[in-house]
């Protein structure tokens, strides 16, 4: 099986359910390493709120992590790729020829009652540090979580 097709495998989509997604761009390029790359993206997110809540994310080089809440009526599937559909065009409208922007597919996980959403928000915003990018948050711009 395609890996794209395995990422999709046991995926669902149910209102007020929070997951936690990560998409990467493609060959890994660093293209939000740049500052207005990066609030692009951060753009794009607050766009897709009509689909989801926004609970935590992180920018990072040459990923995205994201912890949302659908809305009824939503579907992850399309949320995301609302999300990185706007960024490309975002994107391309800026720099022509930036050639393609995301890997296809992403990494969903749907988080379950027992885990603690505070915890999985820390973990998150703490990517930047294990990177090497930054020694603390307060140091790195493009992170947001309602609990912190």
């Amino acid at each position: 099986m395609p890996r794209s097709q395995a990422l999709r495998k046991g995926r669902y989509s149910r209102a007020n359910l929070i997951y936690v997604v990560t998409t990467v761009c493609a060959q890994r390029r660093p293209l939000f390493a740049s500052f207005h790359n990066a609030r692009l993206l951060v753009q794009s997110l607050r766009e897709a709120e009509v689909s989801a809540t926004t609970l935590c994310f992180v920018v990072m080089p040459d990923h995205l992590h994201w912890m949302l809440q659908l809305k009824a009526g939503a579907e992850l599937s399309a949320t995301v790729r609302f999300v990185k559909a706007t960024t490309t065009r975002k994107l391309r409208a800026r720099r022509p020829g930036i050639g393609p922007v995301w890997q296809r597919g992403f990494h969903d996980h749907a988080v379950r009652r027992e885990e603690s959403l505070r915890a999985l928000a820390r973990y998150i915003i703490a990517n930047p540090l294990r990177a090497g990018l930054a020694s603390s948050p307060a140091e790195y711009s493009f992170w947001d979580s309602i609990w912190l």
